[in-house]
């Protein structure tokens, strides 16, 4: 049985989805030739995650939304102070899931900021949602 209260324990399950997709993205970045849907995807989820961790941690409760903006709005509500590029990550919005089928971006993603903001907002929600 954990020892971890339930928000911390589900906000660590959180991260742990969003270092998946971090993970994801930084392997098919590596790699090359991948859609910007898929990388803008994988971005966007890692963010979207890493900020419901840290979120759900305080006490946050879960709403279904992939609206970064809408999250980072919540943040600081909450008091979470989240320094750039975190704090200006509503750009990923749009390579959320509904962007994978019939919707196209204007521009195509800027795929290093795409990895540097997703690993900024990982790496942030795992210094502060310790076990």
């Amino acid at each position: 049985m954990s020892s971890l209260s339930p928000e911390r324990d589900f906000a660590r399950t959180l991260l742990g989805k969003a270092r998946e997709d971090l993970d994801a993205l930084g392997a098919l970045h590596e790699r090359g030739g991948i859609a910007d849907a898929i990388l803008g995807f994988h971005a966007q989820q890692a963010v979207e995650k890493a900020l419901k961790a840290l979120l759900v941690d305080q006490g946050w409760e879960l709403r279904r939304t992939h609206d970064i903006q809408f999250l980072l709005e919540q943040a600081a509500t909450v008091g979470i102070e989240l320094p750039e590029p975190v704090a200006s990550a509503s750009w990923l919005t749009p390579w959320a899931a509904e962007l994978r089928y019939d919707e196209f971006a204007d521009d195509p993603l800027n795929r290093n900021d795409a990895l540097a903001v997703a690993a900024h907002a990982v790496e942030l929600a795992e210094c502060r949602i310790k076990s």
